[in-house]
């Protein structure tokens, strides 16, 4: 699972979500991307699982690049727990995504191929998604 290597500040503020994507919003690598629609907190589970279902689909042919890292570190504190004592600890890594974003990159597959991979991992995240090309992108 992505999460970062090493981190300066393990807990910080949950922020908002306002305002279309002002990077990452073109395809840079591949032919294909997979778009997002409305803001989310994308978890590192559900990149990978996303991430899986595309080159399994593919069958390990051309090439998948992930345009999101999830470097924002979401805390819990325990069930039944009374209130003060601080933050919680750390529980899981999201990305926060916003409307536009490119999420995902394919290339060396057919456009058939691609966009049913993409559709499928489309279905592993919480938000909608939208199959663009790299020509329809730069536009």
């Amino acid at each position: 699972m992505l999460m970062p290597k090493r981190v300066k500040y393990r807990r910080v503020h949950r922020g908002r979500m306002t305002g279309k994507a002002l990077r990452g919003n073109t395809i840079t690598y591949g032919q294909y991307g997979l778009q997002a629609c409305e803001p989310a907190w994308i978890t590192s589970n559900q990149i990978e699982a996303a991430r899986v279902a595309m080159t399994r689909y593919c069958k390990r042919f051309g090439k998948v690049w992930i345009k999101i890292f999830p470097d924002k570190p979401i805390t819990a504190r325990p069930a039944e727990t009374r209130m003060g004592k601080g933050k919680g600890n750390v529980e899981y890594w999201v990305a926060v995504v916003k409307p536009g974003r490119i999420m995902f990159e394919l290339a060396g597959v057919d456009e058939a191929t691609a966009r049913e991979a993409l559709r499928l991992a489309s279905h592993k995240l919480p938000i909608k998604c939208k199959f663009v090309k790299k020509e329809e992108v730069e536009q």
